[in-house]
C-alpha cells in the first residue's frame, strides 16, 4: 500500500508535464496525420457533430503553422493552440498542473462562444446545406 501511495505522489508531482505532453502530441499529429486519435462519440452515435468536433485537427494544424487549414476546420483551433502553448509554459514554470491565479471568466466566455459557434455551424450545415467554413468541413473523400 505504501508503494502505491508513493507512486501516486510521484505522478502528482510530475502532473505539470501533462500540458506539454498533450501539446507535443498534437504538434506531432499535425505533422504525421496518420497517428491515432479519438473519434467523437456523439457524432458516431447520432451523426451530429459536437461543439469540439474537428477542434483536435484544427489545433494540430495551428501548432504546425497551417492557420488557413486550422480555421477552415474549426475557428477555435488557433486560440486553442495558443492556450495550450501558454498552459504548457506556465505549468512548467510554476511546476503545477493548474497555474496559480488562473481567472475563471475567460473559460466561461470561451464555453459560451464555443456553444454559439456550434449552433451556427449546425444551422448552416444541416439547415442550409453549407459545407466547408463556416459550416462543418466537407467529409474526407
Amino acid at each position: 500500500m505504501r508503494r502505491r501511495a508513493r507512486l501516486w505522489a510521484q505522478l502528482r508531482q510530475a502532473g505539470f508535464l501533462l500540458p506539454a505532453g498533450l501539446t507535443g502530441y498534437l504538434w506531432i499529429k499535425g505533422l504525421q496525420t496518420h497517428l491515432p486519435g479519438l473519434s467523437c462519440p456523439l457524432r458516431r452515435l447520432t451523426g451530429i457533430p459536437c461543439p469540439g468536433c474537428y477542434l483536435t485537427r484544427a489545433t494540430s494544424a495551428a501548432l504546425v503553422g497551417d492557420l488557413p487549414a486550422s480555421i477552415s476546420l474549426h475557428a477555435f483551433g488557433p486560440v486553442t493552440a495558443a492556450a495550450l502553448v501558454w498552459w504548457s509554459i506556465t505549468a512548467i514554470r510554476q511546476r503545477r498542473l493548474v497555474p496559480l491565479g488562473l481567472p475563471a471568466r475567460p473559460f466561461g466566455l470561451a464555453a459560451v462562444g464555443l456553444v454559439a459557434y456550434w449552433l451556427l455551424r449546425l444551422g448552416l450545415s444541416f439547415g442550409l446545406g453549407v459545407r466547408g467554413f463556416p459550416g462543418f468541413p466537407l467529409p474526407a473523400a
